[in-house]
């Protein structure tokens, strides 16, 4: 590398909030499939454990010696839906708790895939893995969960979104995090390295290494150097700065995977906000020339953004893969708590901007006392908008116990804060109960 890049590395690392969000070790527990769930467990505990006892230690070592810093290791694995349902068990805390003690031997933190894909339908372990949610997140500290209802090819499958309302009820009354762990997707992606969503699908090797890289503060100080100029210098400078954060993560990642053994898998250039201030995804938005994120504009700003994002990052890696845009949490990023207490930015407004951004409603805490039905039907308009999109999108929404609209709920490190936003209080209980499956649109079939 030229000096000069190794100076503007070391400045946007110093500066700019540039990191290594997370390496994440993709471990397949399919051949821990057995019909016994003890020695299943076991079987899952003991590959977890040989395959990631150096993750840790291994990021540890590339953050000392290079100098960057990797925030988050973390595992994802095969979805338990899968491999529990080889066994009589009728609820699977139990490998809930094998994951998070797997977690806890090797110093993860956070390992994802206590998961279920139910697009087109329930298979025999995927109903008792969802009404195992609530309980195996409230009992273990590590463990994400997620569930994939729909997807372009197979339609929505209504049944489980009415379904997932109920259950991301049930996790808030048992938990105070249990909902910032669980997510409901629609076009899951197989290779995603960000938390709470991350599974290792089927089609992955036996184990990769994922990497998942960000910088919103990085883009925002390139974006006030260009301040005035056109749009076509904008989506240039955001393409140009992407391209240099994906090089930063594949390079980590290689090293990574060169150091473990393990093949690398993809970069995922994500902008992943943090409450930190100088690391938010809406100032960056403001950076365009938006007084407050919410405003119109907003939806196009971000269609920009995401837009130059992935073209940067495809330039600078082959293997770009998970969600790879840019994520909108509400309580992770300090630019849209702004935007939402001042009255800029509402749930329809977030809404609209999923259909642009890589994922969907994130981080959104709603009144305790929304009913079920409520969160349901918002997890059927994100659903569609990514089954309609060809995209993935994704809910994950906090019923905030006794609180109401306005007041904040404090989740604490990476999660932030969170004001608690209005839901429409028009009911949808009848159309959520309709069940059956929205069909996959026209444009699905591709052959």
């Amino acid at each position: 590398m030229e000096t000069k890049q190794i100076l503007e590395t070391i400045r946007m690392i110093e500066e700019e909030n540039l990191d290594i969000r997370t390496i994440t070790m993709g471990i397949s527990l399919l051949d821990c499939i057995d019909s016994d769930s003890d020695r299943a467990c076991e079987k899952i505990y003991q590959k977890i454990t040989t395959k990631a006892q150096d993750l840790v230690k291994v990021g540890e070592a590339i953050e000392a010696e290079y100098g960057i810093p990797i925030i988050n290791k973390r595992i994802s694995v095969t979805p338990i839906g899968i491999i529990a349902a080889a066994t009589p068990d009728t609820d699977y805390v139990k490998f809930a708790k094998t994951l998070d003690r797997a977690a806890k031997a090797v110093g993860v933190n956070f390992l994802g895939g206590f998961s279920a894909l139910v697009e087109k339908g329930y298979q025999h372990g995927d109903k008792i893995l969802i009404d195992s949610i609530p309980q195996a997140l409230a009992e273990t500290d590590f463990v994400c969960a997620s569930v994939n209802i729909g997807s372009t090819r197979a339609g929505i499958n209504m049944d489980a979104v009415a379904h997932m309302g109920q259950i991301v009820k049930k996790t808030a009354e048992a938990s105070d995090l249990g909902c910032a762990k669980l997510v409901v997707f629609a076009n899951a992606v197989e290779d995603n390295p960000f938390m709470a969503g991350a599974f290792h699908g089927v089609g992955e090797a036996d184990c990769v290494i994922n990497v998942g890289v960000s910088g919103p503060g990085v883009v925002k100080r390139a974006l006030e150097k260009v301040k005035g100029e056109p749009f076509d210098v904008v989506a240039e400078v955001v393409k140009k700065t992407a391209f240099k954060i994906t090089r930063m993560g594949q390079m980590v990642g290689k090293i990574a995977s060169e150091r473990l053994n393990v093949p690398f898998g993809i970069v995922d250039l994500s902008l992943a906000p943090t409450p930190a201030v100088g690391d938010s995804v809406a100032h960056v938005l403001e950076e365009m020339g938006l007084e407050s994120v919410g405003t119109h504009g907003t939806t196009a700003a971000l269609a920009l953004l995401n837009d130059a994002v992935k073209k940067g990052g495809v330039m600078a890696c082959n293997h770009v893969g998970g969600l790879s845009g840019a994520f909108i949490p509400v309580s992770e990023d300090a630019g849209m708590i702004d935007a939402v207490n001042n009255g800029s930015l509402s749930i329809e407004k977030l809404e609209a901007m999923t259909a642009i951004c890589s994922v969907g409603l994130d981080m959104i805490a709603i009144p305790g006392a929304t009913p079920a039905s409520s969160i349901s039907a918002m997890i059927a308009d994100e659903a569609a908008i990514g089954v309609i999109n060809h995209k993935t999108t994704a809910v994950r929404i906090i019923p905030a116990k006794g609180k109401k609209i306005g007041e904040m709920v404090e989740f604490g490190g990476l999660l932030g804060r969170a004001p608690v936003m209005a839901v429409n209080s028009a009911g949808s209980a009848d159309f959520v109960a309709r069940g059956g499956r929205i069909p996959a649109p026209i444009h699905s079939f591709k052959n």
